[in-house]
């Protein structure tokens, strides 16, 4: 897998990732309080680079492993 498509992957996937855990950390921290969504955007922005770059590096990894677990 080139370096583009392994990056674009990874951040797709992580991108939903982080949107849904993200989303319902903050409500089980603050609840929907009015500052809910500034909360929310606030965990994301941090939350989301961090699981994109982290993907980019264990993708790899994780990809021959599931290949060994799977018989591919």
């Amino acid at each position: 897998m080139n370096w583009k498509v392994r990056a674009l992957t990874g951040a797709l996937m992580t991108l939903v990732i982080c949107v849904i855990v993200t989303f319902v950390a903050t409500m089980l921290a603050v609840g929907f309080d009015p500052d809910f969504v500034r909360q929310w955007a606030k965990a994301f922005v941090v939350a989301w680079p961090i699981a994109a770059i982290t993907a980019y590096f264990v993708l790899p990894g994780a990809r021959r492993i599931a290949e060994r677990l799977g018989g591919g």
